[in-house]
């Protein structure tokens, strides 16, 4: 490999809870060099200065780079449970701007704390399947071009990711950055365990092939969106890992697990995930 690839985790590991200075430090103690925080207030409150100070200290303390910010797409998650749903490509207008004004805001963690990616999704998840028009994908392009030129001035790219709806598949997602989209105006998000879900994840790397800014890397049985750790699902990782090579993809792998069991021993299997993942791409 020419160079280090920097593996990260998702907070979503902690999502139902107020992210705090220690999740962030049994990150870090866990061997991650970066981190993803999700942008949903009842865990990260994004609106707040000093919590986006305090932030601030708690990465450096960890020794954490921020790699990545994942947009809002819920008001909450509580229990288990998200809240009222914030679609950037909603067609009802007042629903949209407000999703984008939620997304403005997140995006402006980078003021303080430059990171690389806005991670957005464009339109609600197929799952719970939403009613017939909730997703448009002209709002969804107005939305995105929008927060991408608010993004471009503070180093940040907008990476659409790959989510079970019908503007999100890799094919459509490919269509969307180059013929709808402004050009260069966002990046792919592939989500393998999303890509799972679309069939072969080798295909869906394929397909996304030269647009891909970031990589979530998380697993299931190829029905739900079950957010396992790799290795622990059906997703082929060696074939996935060299056609990740193979298409020439160098930049962070973001591990996106939902607890399984206590949170010691999820992170354990994370760095375990983590080591056989470099030993697969160091192999190619």
């Amino acid at each position: 490999m020419p160079h280090a690839r920097r593996f990260g985790l998702s907070t979503q590991l902690y999502h139902a809870q107020r992210l705090t200075s220690e999740h962030l430090r049994q990150i870090g103690g866990a061997g991650f060099e970066t981190v993803e925080l999700m942008a949903t207030r009842t865990h990260l409150d994004y609106h707040n200065e000093a919590v986006i100070a305090d932030l601030q200290g708690w990465l450096s303390s960890a020794r954490l780079d921020l790699e990545s910010v994942h947009a809002p797409t819920s008001e909450s998650f509580v229990a288990g449970r998200h809240g009222a749903v914030l679609n950037l490509a909603s067609p009802d207008a007042a629903a949209r701007e407000h999703a984008v004004d939620e997304a403005l805001r997140a995006l402006h963690i980078a003021r303080r704390l430059p990171f690389r990616t806005l991670v957005v999704h464009a339109g609600a998840a197929s799952t719970p399947r939403p009613a017939p028009g909730t997703n448009s994908r002209d709002a969804a392009r107005r939305s995105i071009e929008r927060l991408a030129e608010a993004a471009r001035p503070l180093g940040v790219t907008v990476g659409v990711e790959l989510v079970p709806n019908e503007l999100s598949t890799s094919g459509s997602l490919v269509h969307f950055v180059e013929e709808v989209l402004e050009a260069g105006a966002a990046t792919i998000c592939l989500d393998l365990g999303h890509a799972r879900l679309e069939g072969d994840v080798a295909d869906a790397i394929e397909n996304v092939a030269g647009h891909i800014g970031l990589v979530h890397a998380h697993d299931n049985r190829g029905r739900q969106d079950d957010h396992l750790l790799p290795f622990e699902g059906t997703i082929d990782w060696p074939w996935a890992l060299t056609t990740l090579q193979k298409v020439g993809y160098d930049g962070a792998v973001i591990l996106e697990p939902s607890p399984q069991g206590s949170t010691r021993d999820t992170l354990a299997r994370a760095r375990a995930a983590r080591a056989r993942m470099e030993q697969l791409l160091e192999a190619y």
